[in-house]
C-alpha cells in the first residue's frame, strides 16, 4: 500500500488498503499550481488515515495543499474518506448529482436504502435467517463514510479542470449510477474509476429505488461508447494503470453477454429465483459483503433478461421467479 509516482510525474497513484478481498483502492494525487486534486480518496478506516498521513508526509505537502476533491462514484471504498479530508483541507468535494442522490439514500438519514434493499433481497428469495445479518453488514458502512462531505454538484458533460488541465467528464453508468469517468484528449489519460478495470469485472449491481432500472443495459451501452475513445493510459479505481483501454471494454461486454447466457440455461429447465441463480453461478462461500454484490449483480443480469424477452416473470408466494422463454 501507498505512493506511486507515474509516468506522469503530475500524478500520483495511492493505494488505500482496503478490509476486503479486492486488498485496495486506487487514489490519486494530480498536481497543479494552486495545488493538488485528490481523485476518490477511499474508504473511511484506521488503516486508511495512517496511509495517508504517511503519503502526504513522504510528497512534503499538508492537507492545505489540496485543492479539490474529485469522486467518480459514491461507492464507500471511494467516497467514504472525502468528508475525512474536507475537514483537514476546507477542499471542495464535487461529484455528479445522480451520485450524491443515491449518498442520500444509502447513508442520509435513517439510511432508506436499507429496508428498501432488503425488502428486495427478501422477495428474490433471500433466507430469512440472513436478513438480520445482511442489515448489520450494511449499517457497519455508516461508520466508513463518515463524516459526510457538503458536496459541490459536477455537471455532466462539461470540462473541468483537474491539477492545471482540462478533462471531459463523461457520465458512464452501470457500476454505479452517476459513475463519471475524466478524459484529457492532449494526452489521451482517462481517469476511470470503476467503470473499465483490468483482470477483473466492476460488480454491476441493481438497486430499487428508480435511480437505474437497467443497470446491466446501461453498462453495456457506456462501454461500446467508451470503446470510441483514444486512450493511451488509463487509471482506473482498482488493479494497475493500463494501456489497452479500449480492448477491455471490449472484454468487458463478452463477459457479461457469456454471463447472461449462462443464467437464461440456468433457468430453461423450471423457474428459480434470483437467490438461486445467485447462488449456482457465484457459490456458496461466499461471505455477506460478497454475497450482498453477488445477489445484486445476479439481479441485475436478470432484469436485463426480462428487459429482452428472453425470461418472463412469476410470482410464487410472494417470492418472485423467472423462467426463460423458450
Amino acid at each position: 500500500m501507498g505512493l506511486i509516482t507515474l509516468h506522469n510525474e503530475a500524478i500520483h497513484q495511492i493505494k488505500v488498503p482496503l478490509p476486503f478481498p479486492l486488498r485496495w483502492v486506487n487514489s490519486y494525487l494530480i498536481r497543479g499550481k494552486d495545488g493538488f486534486t485528490l481523485i476518490d480518496p477511499g474508504l473511511h478506516t484506521e488503516a486508511s488515515e495512517q496511509c495517508w498521513e504517511q503519503v502526504l508526509q513522504g510528497l512534503g505537502i499538508v492537507y492545505r495543499d489540496i485543492e479539490q476533491i474529485v469522486l467518480t462514484h459514491h461507492h464507500p471504498d471511494h467516497y467514504g474518506l472525502a468528508g475525512w479530508f474536507q475537514e483537514r483541507s476546507a477542499a471542495p468535494v464535487r461529484m455528479s448529482s445522480i451520485g450524491y442522490e443515491q449518498v442520500r439514500l444509502l447513508w442520509g438519514e435513517g439510511q432508506p436504502m436499507t429496508n428498501s434493499l432488503l425488502t428486495l433481497f427478501q422477495a428474490h428469495g433471500l433466507p430469512a435467517e440472513l436478513l438480520q445479518p445482511m442489515k448489520a453488514h450494511m449499517d457497519e458502512f455508516v461508520a466508513m463514510v463518515s463524516p459526510q462531505p457538503q458536496v459541490t454538484l459536477i455537471p455532466i458533460g462539461e470540462m473541468i479542470r483537474i491539477g492545471d488541465h482540462d478533462y471531459e467528464t463523461i457520465h458512464t453508468p452501470g457500476h454505479a449510477a452517476g459513475h463519471v469517468c475524466f478524459y484529457r484528449e492532449e494526452t489521451k489519460e482517462m481517469l476511470c474509476g470503476d467503470h473499465v478495470i483490468p483482470q477483473i469485472s466492476p460488480n454491476i449491481s441493481y438497486l430499487p429505488g428508480g435511480i437505474d432500472e437497467n443497470p446491466l443495459g446501461s453498462f453495456l451501452q457506456s462501454l461500446h461508447h467508451m470503446s470510441s475513445y483514444d486512450v493511451d493510459w488509463a487509471y482506473p479505481g482498482h488493479r494497475e494503470p493500463f494501456q489497452t483501454f479500449s480492448r477491455r471494454t471490449l472484454e468487458l461486454i463478452d463477459h457479461h453477454e457469456a454471463r447472461l447466457a449462462t443464467m437464461r440455461q440456468a433457468l430453461i429447465a423450471e423457474p428459480r429465483t434470483t437467490y438461486e441463480v445467485c447462488r449456482e453461478t457465484f457459490g456458496e462461500r461466499l461471505t455477506l459483503h460478497q454475497l450482498r454484490f453477488a445477489l445484486s449483480e445476479t439481479l441485475a443480469h436478470l432484469i436485463y433478461l426480462l428487459d429482452t424477452g428472453d425470461l418472463k416473470r412469476s410470482d410464487q408466494e410472494g417470492i418472485v421467479h423467472f423462467q426463460a422463454i423458450r
